[in-house]
């Protein structure tokens, strides 16, 4: 709206037109850190979200998006257009001595802000980034306890401000305490401190909706990425959004993951005769038996309360859109950058990114008999795996693994003066991560030239979602691959192709059993070995071998 009015302004109404005023939409990409796929309630969950369910409500919601399983690899996918390998962060940001696992965006891979800032946008982003290189020493849990100082985070020509972006507020690590971040900075400088009474997810919404404010009175559209570390452990929430759940989980896991799916297949984002509610992990472990019930219960109340927050201040955002006239013409893309985790990380103590300490001395408790409750600043812990589990209901398993549970992401479009799908509207079509930034070049009329910076470029290897966003056939359903220390999978029609680590391959017909109940391995051998070489062959491509010779 600035922007024509502008043009109105210098010439008067009739020649807007002909003074070329840009309607080019702007761009906001938010992501969640280890949401399951139903914990927003506009995807089955009972945490309440309303500002995300409003955005779905009001636009369109993916039911088979995918993304690359862990923090840092779906980072580098969204950024550039590649799967992970292919951007050089296989893995996570370590240099393992191998092309696809050089733990930082390689200097080939195109980001979609480099993109889009050619084509005359502008470009600003909040929050994580994990995507440069990160050091591991003796003193690491000294250091991110802000007691001792090791230098810079990482080499600043690899941060945001590096790779496209005229401006970041945000951390450059991958995992925070959320009451003083480490790694915090403002474009290359390290921000001290931060005020009492911080809260990282309340200051990323507050940053992103001033950015919208700065960014969206200029002659020109803007990308805004908005890159939250909530829900991620460490269980840290504020006491009042925990009050809220303090008794919605004790009903136990089981319970949980079943209203969810009835309250999935009543809302139509998946059928029952397709896609039965998948077996619990661990099978034996009942909550009816649990002794730490009251500590299981309240670290999912922590989950459900750091989400609780993230969608609160999603509302900041969306009324700057509107209070400077750009609501209509913004596409808002939201998704999770993986399942829902089941790691403990009180089982690891305090070392490389998790602090011994907190910057005033005292101890951080990594509690590992469930006696020190989740949620203040001296607990670091997860919620495990019956509540990942849970988090990423109807599906089997979480984060790292290719599973659904650990690729499939909620995915929810927003654009109202873009989408012609009906307000509300659910489609079932695959997609992946990668498309995101070919989408952006497609309504943002940008694009990846060969050379760039007087480097050679790899073209995108994503696909447009314009077509889906109005109504139509997107063509052939495309091949989609994952890869993530050693965990494999490939989908491609109706059927996926996946195997832990080590493991041998099992297949599923995901047309008829979306949770992957039923492995058909043995009755269809030759669909194995076609999908494993296809496989193979993209392996082969992408850079996922040669596999780095360590951790």
């Amino acid at each position: 709206m600035f922007r024509l009015l502008r043009a109105l302004s210098l010439a008067g109404f009739g020649a807007a037109a002909a003074l070329g005023a840009d309607a080019r939409p702007n761009i906001v990409v938010i992501m969640a850190d280890d949401m399951g796929y139903s914990d927003a309630g506009c995807y089955g969950g009972e945490i309440e979200t309303p500002n995300l369910d409003g955005l779905a409500a009001n636009g369109l919601r993916f039911t088979n998006f995918y993304n690359a399983s862990r923090c840092c690899p779906t980072r580098a996918a969204l950024l550039t257009g590649l799967y992970p390998h292919q951007a050089g962060v296989g893995r996570m940001t370590f240099n393992q001595g191998s092309p696809g696992y050089e733990g930082r965006l390689k200097p080939h891979a195109m980001t979609v802000a480099e993109a889009l800032r050619a084509a005359g946008y502008s470009t600003a982003m909040v929050g994580k980034w994990h995507l440069s290189l990160t050091k591991r020493t003796p003193k690491n849990a000294a250091w991110v306890s802000h007691r001792l100082d090791l230098g810079r985070f990482s080499d600043p020509q690899t941060y945001p401000v590096g790779r496209g972006f005229q401006e970041h507020w945000g951390t450059i690590w991958g995992v925070v305490d959320f009451f003083d971040p480490f790694s915090l900075v403002h474009n290359t400088k390290p921000v001290a401190s931060v005020p009492d009474g911080f809260y990282y997810t309340d200051a990323i919404n507050d940053r992103a909706a001033a950015f919208v404010e700065k960014y969206g009175k200029l002659d020109r559209p803007f990308f805004l990425y908005v890159a939250h570390t909530a829900p991620h452990w460490p269980l840290h929430a504020l006491p009042e959004d925990i009050a809220k759940y303090e008794t919605a989980y004790a009903v136990g896991w089981d319970a949980i993951r079943e209203s969810r799916y009835r309250r999935m297949v009543d809302r139509g984002l998946i059928a029952a005769d397709t896609a039965v509610l998948s077996p619990r992990h661990d099978k034996e472990r009942r909550w009816e038996d649990n002794p730490d019930k009251e500590w299981d219960a309240r670290a999912m109340a922590v989950h459900a309360a750091m989400i609780d927050r993230l969608d609160s201040g999603l509302s900041r955002i969306v009324a700057k859109l509107k209070h400077i006239g750009e609501y209509e013409n913004t596409l808002i893309f939201f998704l999770s950058d993986n399942g829902a985790s089941p790691e403990l990380p009180s089982r690891f103590g305090p070392g490389f990114d998790r602090p011994s300490h907190t910057r005033d001395g005292r101890e951080i408790a990594y509690d590992t008999e469930k006696k020190v409750m989740p949620g203040p600043q001296l607990s670091y812990n997860g919620i495990g795996p019956m509540w990942a589990n849970a988090a990423n209901t109807p599906f089997r398993y979480w984060k790292k693994e290719q599973y659904e549970g650990g690729t499939a992401t909620p995915f929810i479009v927003h654009w109202p003066a873009g989408l012609k799908t009906a307000p509300g509207a659910v489609t079932h079509r695959p997609g992946h991560v990668v498309d995101i930034m070919a989408t952006a070049l497609d309504v943002g009329k940008a694009r990846v030239p060969p050379y760039f910076r007087g480097r050679a470029t790899t073209p995108v290897a994503g696909e447009s979602l314009v077509p889906i966003f109005q109504g139509r056939e997107r063509g052939p359903e495309r091949t989609i691959y994952f890869e993530h220390f050693g965990a494999r999978g490939i989908r491609k029609g109706g059927w996926k192709l996946v195997s832990p680590a080590g493991k041998p391959w099992e297949l599923y017909d995901l047309a008829n059993d979306r949770t992957e109940t039923r492995n058909l391995a043995g009755a269809e051998p030759g669909r194995v070995r076609q999908l494993a070489a296809d496989f193979e062959a993209w392996a082969e491509r992408a850079g996922v071998y040669p596999l780095p010779s360590g951790r």
